[in-house]
Formats: structure tokens, sequence, C-alpha cells
């Protein structure tokens, strides 16, 4: 886990050097004053040198000053450093993201990332930045002040290690006691985003069934459970206070006494006394300050471990040594397929399929919920890996090809169709970054989309909200449509993309499609029949198998699933699942 973290350093390693030897040397200032305090009082004050105490006293304002040099440029510097680990860990994550397959994906859930992103990182970045400073700082402290103690005085110093001794053994067993809570509240925080992000994103729905009150209070469900776990974490470490307190009076009343008497029989100076004290407090706070470091390091333990997970988490698709760089033509195989999304599971979602399609050929995909259709096609495109068997598309397969490769030529219009803010050029740019209007023009009126986007005032420029919010259901549909046939792709594959469309457009789409991109493989998954009963062959799936193979009139007279669903849309308009 370090060594994923550290890596993250990068350019960051100079600054991350040197803050702690900032900090260090902002410790041996600040453990030197006391001393310059001793002198003045025992050769200046009580002596009545003012020569000594003029000239000590110049010594200990540029002591200061340096010191103060020493503690601003190790702020600078940790500041840097932190915040540069923390950039570099999101960029890391996010671009490892990128990476994954679909099965990578599902491990994680969407809120999971999010707070891995934003609340994990953050923790991470205070924690990296007190490791600089004040784990270097306090320690430091601790050493440089001890000796010093026991330079001027070792019996006196003595009582500064059955302090620390006291202080050490309440310390572990408080910090035992929080870091439970503290390793506990993060799973508290992905609850809490998990509550935002469905709220917002589907506040038409929370409005529609008049749920606010209900989101509202499992919101404040889940934030309350958050309050409730930091006041569980924030009362064991509080106890501490009372504690450290006790300690540090202890030690200065004994301090005091003890030193009186020494002060007394000559063994001891007014002036070593008051560094001694000096010293305690320093000691004593640096002691807290270790503990607060502890509490901290368990906090960014958990949040560590979560950030590594993400950061270590290969994707199971790579590209093989020397792959293949172009896609010979739109034939599609599939041969003998059997796929699991876990290896796991006893009974896979798709078993023993073979499939033959040649380029060009219009192939409809009918079935009902659950008979692995997306599945299916999902193998085309290598979102997902057979377990076993092979597909192939130009007689070559899929896992030799490079993906990036293979992607820009099988064009996908999943189910649910996702429109990214900007403007609906931009949006059908992602098809193909380097397209003209005149481009996005055309693939427009293929898909229908003309139809509403020249209505619009500012037509192609129009912005589009986030998810594509402010556009209907059939509008988004033709709009990703639109977007697929930018890449002029030589396999295109509809997962139930025009279901929202009405059957007249539908048809449109469907001609458009025969006349403009006659040579594209076209794979069309849908529910209803009339949306595929003009292609060339139809694939009726059920339970993971393929029950039957062929045209509309073949599958009547052969297939009895799709005779009775047929005959059960055209007579009461029933859904496939029916």
């Amino acid at each position: 886990m370090i060594k994923t973290l550290a890596a993250q350093i990068k350019e960051y390693k100079l600054p991350s050097i040197l803050t702690p030897v900032y900090m260090v040397g902002e410790v041996i200032m600040e453990t030197i004053i006391p001393l310059m305090m001793a002198s003045i009082i025992d050769k200046g004050v009580e002596v009545g040198d003012m020569n000594h105490i003029y000239k000590m006293g110049a010594l200990m304002v540029i002591t200061a000053l340096v010191s103060l040099f020493f503690g601003s440029m190790g702020a600078i510097y940790g500041s840097k450093a932190s915040t540069g680990f923390a950039k570099n860990l999101r960029k890391a994550m996010y671009e490892n993201i990128q990476t994954f397959s679909f099965s990578n994906i599902d491990k994680f859930s969407t809120s999971s990332l999010v707070t891995r992103l934003t609340t994990d990182v953050t923790t991470l970045q205070m924690a990296y930045q007190m490791i600089l400073r004040m784990a270097m700082r306090a320690p430091a402290t601790l050493v440089f002040a001890m000796v010093m103690s026991f330079i001027i005085n070792a019996k006196l110093a003595s009582v500064y290690l059955v302090a620390i001794l006291v202080l050490g053994v309440f310390i572990v067993f408080i910090m035992r006691r929080a870091s439970q809570y503290f390793r506990a509240v993060f799973e508290k925080y992905d609850e809490m985003n998990s509550s935002v992000q469905e709220n917002v994103s589907a506040i038409r729905e929370v409005k529609a069934y008049v749920r606010e009150d209900y989101e509202t209070e499992r919101f404040h469900k889940a934030s309350f459970n958050i309050y409730n776990m930091f006041i569980s974490a924030e009362k064991n470490v509080i106890a501490m206070m009372p504690i450290m307190q006790a300690t540090v009076y202890t030690c200065i009343l004994l301090l005091s006494w003890i030193g009186a008497k020494m002060i007394v029989a000559d063994s001891l100076t007014t002036g070593e006394l008051m560094s001694l004290l000096t010293y305690c407090m320093n000691i004593l706070m640096n002691l807290m300050m270790l503990s607060m470091i502890f509490v901290m390091l368990t906090m960014s333990q958990a949040s560590a471990k979560r950030i590594c997970e993400v950061l270590d988490e290969e994707s199971d698709m790579k590209n093989p040594e020397n792959p293949v760089m172009s896609v010979a033509s739109g034939d599609i195989e599939f041969e003998n397929v059997v796929f699991r999304y876990h290896e796991s599971s006893e009974k896979p979602i798709l078993d023993n399929v073979s499939l033959k399609i040649k380029s060009g050929e219009t192939i409809g995909i009918i079935g009902a919920t659950g008979s692995a259709k997306s599945s299916l096609v999902n193998l085309v495109s290598r979102l997902y890996d057979v377990s076993s068997g092979s597909v192939k598309v130009g007689g070559v397969d899929v896992r030799e090809y490079d993906m990036e490769v293979l992607r820009n030529e099988v064009s996908v219009v999943l189910q649910k169709n996702v429109l990214f803010s900007g403007s609906i050029i931009d949006n059908l740019r992602w098809g193909n970054p380097n397209a003209t209007e005149e481009d996005c023009a055309l693939a427009s009126a293929m898909a229908c989309a003309d139809e509403f986007i020249d209505k619009l005032p500012d037509g192609y420029n129009t912005h589009v909200e986030q998810g594509g919010a402010n556009f209907s259901g059939g509008q988004r549909q033709r709009l990703c449509i639109a977007r697929a046939l930018m890449k002029k792709p030589k396999v295109l594959i509809l997962d139930d993309s025009t279901s929202a469309v009405d059957t007249a457009t539908d048809a449109k789409i469907r001609a458009a499609f025969t006349s403009e991109i006659p040579g594209t493989t076209k794979l069309i998954i849908a529910q209803r029949i009339s949306s595929v009963q003009h292609a060339d062959r139809i694939v009726v799936m059920e339970d993971g198998r393929i029950d039957g193979v062929g045209t509309h009139e073949e599958l009547i007279k052969n297939n009895e699933i799709y005779r009775d669903v047929f005959e059960s849309q055209n007579g009461g308009n029933r859904d496939f699942d029916e």
C-alpha cells in the first residue's frame, strides 16, 4: 500500500524532502531559545549586566526570525507537496477507472468511487501534510528538548520520563478505541453519497411520486449516522485533554517544588529552572500532538486502503502484445460462446451460443427480459470477454484486436441513453472529434434527429444539460444513434435504442440504414417485433440460448415463442415478456 501511494509523489519529491528539513530547523531554533532565556536571567538580570541582556536579546530575536522563516518555508513546501500528492492521486485513480472493463466497474458502486476520489483523497492529503510537518516536528522536539533537559539537570528531567510513560499508556488505549469509529465512518460516507446521487439524478421521479419527504429523511438518516460516528470518536479523543492537562500541571508543580529546593541548595539556577519548565511544556504538548497524528493516520489508513483498491485494480481486458490494428469487415461469428459475469457462477448467462453473421446483414434480436440479448452484443465490442468459446469480427477473435481500433469499428448505442453537458454538436462529435457540421447534419438526418434539432432556436448549438435532461426519451435515443453513426462503423449495435420513438420514426430510421449504410452490419435488439420484422434474419433468445434464427416469415411458421409474441402484440399490444 505504501509503495502504491509513494509512487504518486512523483514531481513533488523535492518539496516532500525540504518540508521535514525546514521543520527540523525550526525545532532546533526553538530549542535554543530557552537556553538564551536562562542566560539572560542568570548572567544578565541577576548580576545586572545590561550588555549581556542586550546581546542575548538580539540573538533571541534573530533566532526567532530564523525559526519563523523555517516554519513558513515548511508550511509552503508542505502544502505544495500534499496538494500535489492529492492531485496525482485523483489523476491516477481517474485514469485507471477509464481503463476498467464493465466487470471491473461492477466491483465498485458509483457513490463509492466518488467518495474515494473526493473525501478519501482529501483525508490522505491532510495526513500527508501532517506526516511531512507535524510527524517530523513533534518527535524532533521531544528528542531535542529531552536532550537539553538532561544536559541542564538529569534529576529534574527524569520527571518528564514518568510523564511520557503515563501519557503514552493513556494515548494508546484511547486511540485504539477511537480508531474503530474512524475506520467505520467512511462506509457511512458511501451511503450518504449514494443517497445524494440517486436523489439528484432522479429528481424528476422523486417529484413525480411526491417522495421528497422520504428522500429527505433518508439523507438525514445517512448524515446522522456519520454525525454519531464522529461524535463517538471525538468523545474518546477529547478524553485525552484532561489527562494531558493533569500531567502537565503535575510536572510543573514537581519541577517548581524540586527546582526551588535545588536553587536554595545552589545546585540549580533560576534561569535553568525556567528553561526546564519551557522544555516541559514543549515535550508534553508535542506528545499530545503525536497523539493527534496517530488519530489522523488511523483515519487516513482506511482512506489509503480504499484508494489503493482502485489504483491496484487491473483491467481484466488488455491488449495483446501484437494487436491487430484494422478490422477487415463486419462479419461476426459467435463460436460455442459461454459467458458468465462472475466465474464462480454455476449457471452461465450465455450457454453454448453459435451464430454467423455476414457483413452488411441486418440482424434483429428479440427475447424476454433476462434472456441475455444485451450480454450477447456486449461481447462483440469486447465490453466483456467470453468465459469460453470465441467471438470473431472480420474473421479475427476480438481478443486479438487493439481495443480502441475494435471499438471504433463497432459502434454501440446502449440501453441507457446518456448525453453529456455541452451542446448537441459537442455530443455528436463524441463519435468523430473532427466532424464538420455537415457530417453531424447527415448523421442526424439518418437518425431522424434533424426533425427536432432544426426546430430549436440554436440548432446544433443548443445546450444539453447533464444526462440530456432537457430532451425527451425519444430525442435522446435519436441523438445517441446519430452519435454512433458519426463513427461510420463496420458494425452498428442498437440495444433497444428505438423503444421511445414512435413506430413511424422507427421505420424511417431503419429505411435510412438500408439506403445509407448498406455495408454496415446492424444488430438491433428490440421488444417490438415491428422493429425487427424486416431484418435479414431474426434471432430469438431464451434463457441465454438461441431458440430460433430465421426471417420473420420463417419464425412465424417454425418458432412457437416468436409466433405467440407476434400474435399477442398484434392482438393485445403486449410486450415480449408476456
